[in-house]
Formats: C-alpha cells, sequence, structure tokens
C-alpha cells in the first residue's frame, strides 16, 4: 500500500494506491480508515479501484452500503477512482452518479479527479456544443 498527502485547497486528502485488495469487508475498511487517519491525520481518502474487492460493486451483496456506511459514521470522506466502464448495472451506475452529485461519496476516473472532488475544488467549465438553443453560442455549463 503507498499512500501520498495531497494538499488542495487547504485540504488534506490521502490518497491510497495498492496492486493488492485493501477493502474486502467491513473489518478491512475499519483497519484502512484507521491506519490512514493515524499515520496521515487525513479525514479525505482517496483509493484505486483495483483495491476494493468486486463484490462491493454488486450491490445486491450490500457491501458497499455497510462499508461506505462505516466512512460516514467515523466522518471520512471518500473517493474511488479508476476505470468503472465494464460495470453496466443500471442500479450501479445510478448509485455512482447520486454518490457524485453529494458531498460524502465519490467515483472518479482518475486520483486527480477524486482529489479534486475531495477538495471540494469547483469542477472546471467546459463547453457543451451539442443541445445549444443556439448554434452559434457554445452552452457553458459547471
Amino acid at each position: 500500500m503507498k499512500t501520498e498527502v495531497i494538499k488542495k485547497n487547504n485540504i488534506e486528502v490521502a490518497v491510497v494506491s495498492s496492486d493488492e485488495l485493501l477493502i474486502t469487508d467491513v473489518q478491512s475498511a475499519l483497519d484502512l480508515i484507521m491506519t490512514v487517519k493515524y499515520e496521515t491525520g487525513c479525514t479525505n481518502i482517496a483509493i484505486n479501484k483495483g483495491a476494493i474487492v468486486n463484490d462491493f460493486f454488486v450491490l445486491s451483496t450490500c457491501l458497499a452500503g455497510e462499508i461506505l456506511q462505516k466512512f460516514i459514521n467515523y466522518g471520512v470522506r471518500f473517493a474511488i477512482y479508476g476505470d468503472f466502464s465494464k460495470y453496466t448495472s443500471k442500479p450501479l451506475r445510478d448509485f455512482m452518479y447520486e454518490s457524485n452529485k453529494g458531498k460524502d461519496i465519490y467515483f472518479q476516473t482518475t486520483a486527480s479527479l477524486a482529489v479534486d472532488k475531495l477538495a471540494g475544488c469547483a469542477r472546471p467549465m467546459e463547453t457543451v456544443h451539442r443541445h445549444s438553443p443556439h448554434p452559434d453560442r457554445p452552452l457553458l455549463r459547471y
């Protein structure tokens, strides 16, 4: 397990990466929370998707709910980063979408985006040309 503390927007985020499974059940999630909090003092943790058991992403196992509730109970904001494109479950996609709209749990494609979310950085403005009411003026959204 490699942990790097990144300070952004005056908020420290512990970015954890591992090739081995670190979160396999509720107890291992608690162990990770306590280890990271003790070693770094951070209450914002981002972890790579590969360090989390695949059952986490099968909502019918209830593992995600149980684990994420522990993060909330212990006052830790949490982001998982990686490629989620292989998951086609509509309930899972909806869960990730809704989580990303909240303030405590995020699913992002890169560690950098996960840090931005946890640090409360505004999403950069993007230009969207389709569905613009005025084709000669791009629609801006945040």
